[in-house]
């Protein structure tokens, strides 16, 4: 069974290191030297430091999502509250992921942001998406939401968002981004038949 402490400690010893030099820069030796085991046991844990990197993304973003997956199980809540929890839960990580962006070490180049800011997304879309999907299908089922494609729905909303938040992909001022929120609430009242206001409440996702 999988040592925990060294499973963090691996983590761990990468952070810290990502505060210090570049990405491509580090090595599985480095990272076992940090985390002062060796180099052997990092492989039983992760097969790449790539894989290493994965881990600590969902690790440091972890808890808002889970809080989302919680929220989004419960049936009684409306799909339309749920849709805003798990969309604050987005922005949430969003929020805390640039933070920890901005204050890490000025040495990161670009090419590092930009590595960063892929994994990021591609973790927090696809680990959304079957929940945002979930509840907007239970919205159609129940008749409040009219739309044929649940799954496509979800990982539109979510590309939408999460590339407007991170803004980096695509920089944008913050009227443009607020521009963007509001296109997207109106085309999605407008594809799921549902009455105009109904989705304003989304509004606040553009407000970081």
């Amino acid at each position: 069974m999988p040592d925990m402490k060294k499973y963090d400690l691996i983590l761990d010893a990468l952070q810290q290191l990502l505060e210090e030099k570049k990405i491509q820069n580090i090595s599985v030796s480095e990272i076992a030297q940090k985390a002062g085991i060796g180099k052997g046991s990092i492989y039983y844990y992760f097969p790449s430091k790539d894989a290493i990197l994965d881990a600590l993304i969902q690790r440091s973003y972890e808890t808002p999502l889970q809080t989302a997956s919680n929220l989004a199980a419960q049936t009684d809540i409306s799909p339309f509250t749920r849709m805003a929890m798990l969309l604050q839960a987005c922005r949430n990580s969003s929020i805390a992921f640039l933070k920890q962006n901005n204050s890490s070490s000025s040495d990161a180049s670009a090419q590092d942001i930009a590595y960063l800011h892929q994994k990021y997304l591609n973790h927090v879309i696809s680990k959304l998406k079957p929940d945002l999907a979930e509840i907007i299908k239970q919205g159609v089922e129940s008749g409040e939401i009219h739309f044929d494609y649940p799954a496509a729905l979800a990982e539109i909303v979510l590309i939408v968002i999460a590339v407007k938040l991170d803004n980096s992909l695509l920089p944008s001022s913050i009227e443009e981004t607020e521009d963007t929120m509001r296109g997207l609430i109106s085309l999605l009242e407008k594809g799921t038949e549902v009455k105009p206001g109904t989705l304003s409440y989304l509004s606040f996702i553009s407000q970081m």
